[in-house]
């Protein structure tokens, strides 16, 4: 890395990309840099890390994609009150850090506020409802701080999945609230963020 940067390889899921002090990736640079990579899931931290995510393996994926196409459904069928998003999507929080969590959604009118320029690139917005999956690499702990992290920039509800099989836990995080730990439950409610959605667990905590 030319002597630019520290790279941390912890044998887990992400690698993270630490520079010198003094040097940051722009927005620009940030944004060319996924886009020359289109194959790989970066994101970049609030202290300015660059963070490698590899890819999901395909029992990961199929439980994204479960929870992405009910939450895209419950918005189709309730007349589009916001916008869902799978785990492609990036989002600029407003402490500069960038992630992608594996569900996103934002309401209609927070999402209409921004511009077109925003909007297709790294929107500069904390979703009001987040979701993560752990896979059997992920750090719990990790995990868990990123929750902490959306929380802390504006997100109203987050649900942090475990489906490994010593846990199938969800543990559910809101504004000023100990975080609620659930034990193997069939479904989630959207509360009062998703007004009558309801993810079913099925396929996605357990089979």
């Amino acid at each position: 890395m030319s002597g630019n940067v520290t790279l941390r390889d912890d044998l887990r899921s992400s690698i993270k990309i630490r520079f010198r002090p003094g040097l940051r990736l722009s927005d620009e640079a940030f944004w060319r840099l996924c886009r020359a990579n289109p194959n790989l899931r970066l994101e970049r931290s609030a202290a300015g890390e660059l963070i490698i995510v590899s890819p999901s393996g395909a029992d990961s994926d199929r439980r994204n994609l479960g929870i992405a196409a009910q939450l895209w459904n419950w918005n189709q069928a309730n007349g589009l009150p916001g916008v869902a998003f799978g785990p492609s999507a990036g989002f600029t929080l407003p402490n500069t850090a960038v992630r992608g969590p594996d569900a996103a959604w934002i309401s209609r009118d927070r999402w209409e506020s921004l511009s077109e320029d925003d909007r297709a690139r790294f929107t500069h917005i904390c979703p009001e409802f987040v979701v993560e999956v752990r896979s059997p690499s992920d750090r719990k702990g990790e995990l868990r701080a990123k929750m902490r992290e959306y929380l802390a920039n504006g997100a109203r509800l987050g649900w942090l999945i475990d489906p490994t099989i010593k846990a199938r836990t969800v543990e559910i995080y809101r504004p000023d609230l100990s975080v609620e730990v659930l034990k193997r439950p069939d479904t989630l409610s959207g509360e009062d963020v998703l007004l009558g959605f309801v993810l079913d667990l099925r396929g996605i905590l357990f089979d």
